[in-house]
Formats: structure tokens, sequence, C-alpha cells
């Protein structure tokens, strides 16, 4: 019998003498921690996308290095990287202050075809005559597309505090009822010439662009950047300066880290729902607004349901929800989407896109747990 055994157990082969362990983080790792493991995942996404690339037949080395060139070669696609940011940039935001209070919001591009709207409102109604002072307009569209955007922001914000409705469907669904709503008004109402799309905003009612000023400044001929950058960033700041230097802003980290705690401080937990998701529909609505008067000059459904809402949410992330490194952030997004259309229009862009989402989120686990590599015990 005892050689029975020896058989039986020498027939186990051999072990491999190391194994992997998982061990909960008991501590908050380094600040620099989690910039580092997001470097690491987009690394690793890009690797993934190289490897597809070739695996479809393509160079990825020279798709990557076209990237960097068409996208920040000159001063000219320099320019237009930034004006792709632009909006990304302001859907990012729009998710940084709903991500921060554990506010799942997916709506972040109907609050911008909103905001786009509401804009468009202001001209093609018109509530000021067509001869009226940029100074008049601009400010009114940016009030206009940050009540329309703050509105639909309302909706999911109402049945999430009152109603325990899930805001990732209702935002989720109230996206597609925002382009229908665009729809609406571009088919019939607002329809030029039977076209899917508005007449033209009248010149006064455009964001100025850097081209505007190259007869004083020659150095700026054929730049397109305009005013929503500068709007971008500001927002950016004061978004900035809410989270970390404010009481409102404590209050929205507190409950988005610990509602138990926040509700038994005397926190009203429901009324800050509502407003965070009223200020992150705002934001969103503020960049329909910059798209809408900065770039396309006119209604229409194509150029802005763009897909800028479901990218700010990998901006977001990949930020780590600070509306500074947003900025970064963005214009390297706005990079990808520029220079990935001359290599395919829409499948390397999105595919590139959706594999870094996807390391960010797997990501997070290193965040959580150690992973240490430890010696098998002998037997």
């Amino acid at each position: 019998m005892s050689d029975t055994k020896m058989t039986a157990s020498g027939s186990q082969g051999f072990r491999f003498p190391y194994r992997v362990k998982l061990e909960p983080r008991l501590e908050m790792p380094s600040r620099y921690f989690p910039a580092l493991v997001s470097i690491g995942a987009v690394l690793v996404a890009l690797i993934i996308g190289g490897i597809l690339i070739a695996f479809s037949g393509g160079d990825p080395f020279r798709s990557y290095a076209h990237i960097a060139r068409a996208s920040f070669g000159n001063l000219g696609v320099l320019s237009d990287t930034i004006v792709k940011a632009t909006p990304i940039l302001f859907t990012s935001l729009a998710c940084i202050i709903a991500f921060r209070m554990k506010l799942w919001n997916i709506g972040a591009e109907g609050q911008f075809i909103m905001g786009a709207f509401g804009a468009s409102f202001v001209v093609l109604l018109p509530v000021l005559p067509a001869d009226a002072s940029p100074w008049l307009f601009i400010p009114l569209m940016m009030l206009a597309s940050m009540i329309t955007g703050g509105l639909w922001g309302f909706i999911p914000g109402y049945l999430k505090a009152y109603l325990r409705v899930n805001e990732i469907i209702s935002t989720l669904m109230l996206n597609y009822i925002a382009v229908f709503w665009i729809n609406f008004w571009i088919f019939a109402v607002w329809s030029e010439g039977g076209f899917q799309m508005s007449p033209k905003f009248p010149d006064n009612a455009w964001l100025p662009r850097l081209l505007d000023f190259s007869k004083s400044f020659p150095a700026f001929r054929g730049l397109t950047t305009h005013l929503g950058l500068l709007i971008g960033i500001v927002a950016a700041v004061i978004l900035w300066l809410i989270i970390y230097r404010s009481r409102w802003g404590y209050e929205i980290r507190l409950i988005g880290d610990n509602p138990h705690a926040a509700r038994y401080a005397g926190i009203n937990i429901a009324r800050n729902t509502v407003l965070v998701m009223m200020l992150s529909g705002a934001l969103a609505g503020l960049g329909g607004m910059s798209e809408v008067t900065g770039m396309v000059h006119r209604l229409q459904t194509s150029p802005i349901a763009a897909g800028y809402g479901f990218t700010g949410i990998i901006v977001a992330w990949l930020s780590k929800l600070n509306p500074l490194v947003a900025i970064f952030v963005s214009i390297l997004f706005g990079a990808l989407i520029l220079a990935g259309r001359e290599i395919q229009p829409s499948g390397v862009p999105k595919m590139i896109q959706g594999i870094i989402l996807v390391c960010l989120i797997a990501s997070d686990f290193l965040l959580r747990y150690r992973v240490r590599i430890v010696r098998t015990e002998e037997a």
C-alpha cells in the first residue's frame, strides 16, 4: 500500500514553486500611484490596439506615428486638435462632478445636445435681432445652454433622489430623446430648404476664433481655435475650486465616499443629488453651445451628436476625476479622434477608445489589491 501512495504522489509531476497572491490594501497608496496605474493602463491599451492593427494588416508603428504628426505636427493641426478637444473637455467635466458623488451620469451626450439646442433657440427663435452685438449673443447663448442642459440633468437627478430610479438607465434613455427632439426641429420647424439642418447663424452669434484676428496677428491665419477653449479652461478651474476648496465640494466627496456618514452628519443627500446632476448637465450643455457656435454655426444632428458625451466618460476616468488634468487628457483624445479618422473614419479611434476604457476600469483593481508573488509552501 505504501508503494501505491508513492506512485500516486509521484504521478503529480512538477509543481510551479511560485503563485500569485492578492491582498486587500489596508493603506492608501501614494498620491502618485493612481496616476502611474492610469499611464500603465493606457500603454497596455495602445499595445493591444497595435496588435489588433497589425492583425488587420496595418503597421501599428506607422499608424501611431501618423496620429502624432497629424495632431501635433504643426501649429495648424494643433489648432484643429484643440478644437476637437474642446467639447470633450466640457463633457468630461460634466462626468467628473457627477462621478465624484458616485452618480453615474451616462447622459452627458444628451445634455450636450440639449445645450446646443438652447444656444440655437436664442438665434433661431429669435430671442435677439440678427444684428445684435456679440456681447449680447454669446452670454445669452451660454445661459440658455446651461439652463437646457441643467434641466436635462434635473430629470434623472430628481428621479434618482426621490423615486430611486437608476440614473444609468434614465440618463442613457434621455440621450435618445434628445436626439429625436433635435431631429423634430431641424426636419420641420427650422429646416433650411428641406435639408436636415437649420439656417446658418449670423457671424455675430459665432464664438471668436484666432483666425478672426489674423489681420493684426498674421501668425493666427488659418487657426480655428475658438473662445470655447478659454471657457472650458475657466470652467475646469472653477470646478476644481468647487470640489477641493469649498464646503459643498466636501459634501459631494463625502457623499460619494460614505453616504451613511454624510447622512449622519446631516447632509441632505437628495438635494445634493439633484443639484449635482443639474450642474453636470449645465457643464455638458455649455459644451454643446461651444460646439454649435464655435464650430458648426448651425443646428444639425450629425456633427453635434458625435459621441462626445461617451468620450467624456473615458477622459474623466483617465484624469482620475481631476478637472485640471482633464484639460490635457481631452487634448490627447482630441488628437486621437482627429488623426485617427485619417487612418479609418470610425473604426480605429473608437476601437482604441474602447480598449483604453476597459484597461482603465481593469486597472482600478490594482488600487484596491496588492499583487504579490510568493513561494509555494512544500507539502
